[in-house]
């Protein structure tokens, strides 16, 4: 028997993954930490793939802290065509506002921008896909009226795969008109609109309020389109060229101003609205 003692291994407690700390890169794979993913913007540091951002994060992101004044936020869409189905409205609405803490897909208010006093609104793709119904409409129009009434400019970030919400029906079709027509007045009086198209930014939403600012910028590969390419495919039976939809390929073609990274948008909107609204902020 041998006089020396045998080491024993190191017990190993194995206990459950702390979940949440990691978040998988929809564009590389890549495995990232999450802080790490925060203090990016959300942007992959390896192929540099833009989140999905919510409300708040846009709005902790883009203005001076502490500035944001919240505007209507008593609107809550309705029922208005007791929409049943094997999902009714009603409970989708009580599921997604305790879901994102928001009464709807939208976010609007007042806000400064490095000193610039501008009214900006995001829409929020965790709600029912950010579509657009009632409440955004009138949200959005009462928005271009506050910022028409005070002369500020307004900046709008759509981030809406949903379009125009069908449990609505023509009430939520006809918000197409009715912001393209508030913004037909907010043109009028010669103020900015910037438009900042995120992914997705598809249908109704892209063929109303997104496509109509006076400068259009775009996140890098944002999808941002009427109808996604997939049923474009299937319905001409043709092959769709490499990267069609994508914020690149709509700048090269002419739809867009200007493509931007998350970091950069900040300051792109300072400058934009240095340029469009005189020397010195505004309110």
């Amino acid at each position: 028997m041998s006089l020396l003692k045998k080491k024993r291994k190191p017990t190993i407690k194995k206990g459950p993954i702390t979940a949440g700390l990691w978040e998988k890169c929809p564009g590389c794979g890549e495995i990232i930490f999450k802080k790490t993913l925060q203090r990016s913007l959300k942007v992959c540091p390896r192929c540099r793939y833009h989140f999905t951002l919510t409300a708040v994060e846009r709005i902790n992101m883009l203005v001076d802290k502490g500035s944001f004044r919240p505007l209507d936020q008593g609107l809550y869409p309705l029922d208005p065509l007791q929409f049943v189905g094997p999902s009714p409205y009603r409970e989708k609405l009580v599921q997604n506002r305790k879901k994102t803490g928001l009464p709807d897909a939208v976010v609007s208010g007042k806000a400064k921008i490095e000193g610039w006093g501008v009214v900006l609104v995001i829409t929020d793709s965790r709600f029912l896909m950010g579509s657009m119904g009632s409440v955004m409409g009138e949200k959005i129009f009462r928005a271009f009226e506050t910022a028409a009434a005070e002369r500020l400019p307004v900046t709008i970030v759509s981030g809406s795969g949903g379009g125009a919400r069908m449990y609505e029906g023509c009430l939520s079709l006809m918000q197409m008109a009715k912001t393209s027509a508030a913004i037909a007045r907010f043109e009028r009086e010669g103020l900015l609109y910037v438009s900042v198209l995120t992914n997705p930014t598809m249908a109704g939403v892209l063929a109303s309020f997104a496509a109509l600012g006076d400068v259009l910028v775009a996140e890098p590969g944002a999808l941002i389109g009427f109808t996604g390419p997939r049923v474009i495919r299937e319905t001409i039976k043709q092959e769709l060229p490499e990267g069609f939809q994508t914020s690149e390929f709509l700048l090269e073609h002419g739809l867009l101003d200007m493509v931007v990274s998350r970091d950069a948008l900040r300051r792109t909107l300072v400058d934009l609205i240095r340029v469009f609204s005189g020397p010195s902020p505004g309110r």
